[in-house]
């Protein structure tokens, strides 16, 4: 496996990108690098890109109206048994919103949390960094919360970001009062949550077991902090100076306003706890559609998002690649059911957050779908909102 760290400041961000798509290219493990993607479109000659405000469309000739209106009935009606409240729908497809639509008391300022769609903006920022020469995913990533010969510190970015680091943690839906997530953000951990998450022991060898973890993302988020900013001169610069560079980095170019929060050692909660409006997602979601790039720029790098859209090494899992689910090739998904399940959406890949926070993205159908709401449910829930996310997405054409 090729392993290099990319060069500082000085090599052109061009050069930086060309270096890193060969990494990702090189370094793809196993059944992984031979998975055929969907290519991504390209954006529509002569639109404009949201970076200010989205462009409208009519609903396409070609739309499934029946499977269409029974969707948007079922999210509005009233609370759905299983999926719940629905706060916010957009559907874009061709680069433009075809379909927008609030809850009531909810509307196109209303920042709605995250939950763990923010596991996918850091997966973005971390791109970021890559494109700028601040990080090379295949290099150990390291906290200064392990002694020297520590095997954690061996794990490689990229491990870290597609959940395959092997640490023993926990996190459940069902029970989320007494999980792992819970202690880390609102109880023993919550003072100083990378030094609670790097406190977990190996339980598997790096590589070879898939676990869905907030505790690998927060300690991604705490290495790309120390990237950013190595050497603060307190708490709140440490804070102050990685928000400007996010905005910079990430959110500036493609439009986006959020609030973002940070545990009391100024260490932004890259696992969750970000606020942003349904279009504020959907420009998210639009980059990752568009290859990384916006307005002729590239904000990541390029292979960036079909590193996201590929599952990593271990041999448990195929429905997350890193950062983001995925619709496995065959099947329903291992070691559980993907959110889309429609055998003409199997390109789909989506961020997906607690309590239903869903940024679907399509490639074959050049769209992207955001539904922020509440359910408390488990997977149950989740079941429901995927069949209703696969019948609406599905009900827009195909546009390969």
């Amino acid at each position: 496996m090729l392993r290099l760290t990319i060069a500082g400041e000085g090599t052109g961000v061009m050069l930086r990108g060309a270096i890193f798509a060969a990494i990702v290219a090189l370094s793809a493990a196993g059944a992984a690098s031979a998975q055929q993607l969907v290519p991504l479109p390209p954006q529509p000659a002569g639109l404009a890109w949201p970076t200010q405000d989205w462009e409208t469309a009519t609903l396409p000739a070609d739309l499934d109206r029946a499977a269409y209106d029974l969707a948007v009935t079922e999210a509005f009606a009233g609370p759905h048994p299983l999926m719940g409240e629905t706060r916010a729908v957009i559907v874009v497809q061709g680069g433009r919103i075809v379909f927008e639509r609030y809850g009531e008391g909810y509307g196109r300022d209303s920042r709605l949390v995250s939950w763990s769609t923010a596991k996918s903006i850091t997966h973005a920022l971390v791109g970021a960094a890559a494109l700028q020469g601040r990080v090379s995913i295949d290099a150990p990533m390291g906290s200064p919360h392990w002694r020297a010969g520590d095997r954690r510190a061996s794990i490689s970015w990229r491990q870290w970001l597609q959940m395959v680091d092997g640490s023993d943690y926990l996190e459940t839906a069902e029970n989320v009062a007494f999980s792992g997530n819970a202690n880390m953000l609102f109880g023993p951990g919550r003072q100083d949550v990378a030094r609670w998450a790097a406190a977990r022991p190996l339980i598997h060898d790096p590589g070879a077991h898939w676990n869905y973890s907030s505790a690998a993302t927060l300690l991604v988020s705490d290495a790309l902090t120390r990237a950013i900013v190595p050497n603060p001169a307190s708490v709140g610069d440490r804070r102050q100076i990685m928000r400007a560079w996010m905005d910079q980095a990430l959110f500036t170019p493609i439009g986006m306003r959020p609030i973002v929060e940070f545990d009391p050692q100024g260490t932004f909660y890259g696992s969750s706890l970000v606020y942003a409006t349904a279009r504020d997602y959907a420009r998210f979601g639009y980059l990752y559609l568009r290859d990384g790039v916006w307005d002729g720029a590239r904000v990541l790098p390029e292979g960036w998002v079909d590193f996201a859209r590929r599952p990593g090494s271990a041999p448990n899992v195929d429905i997350y690649g890193a950062g983001w689910w995925l619709t496995p090739p065959t099947g329903a998904g291992r070691p559980a059911r993907s959110l889309i399940v429609g055998d003409d959406m199997r390109d789909a890949f989506s961020a997906q957050g607690h309590e239903g926070q869903i940024v679907v993205v399509v490639p074959s159908k050049d769209l992207v779908l955001v539904r922020l709401g509440l359910f408390d449910g488990g997977q149950e829930s989740w079941d429901s909102l995927g069949d209703w996310a696969t019948r609406l997405a599905g009900a827009f054409g195909d546009r390969r």
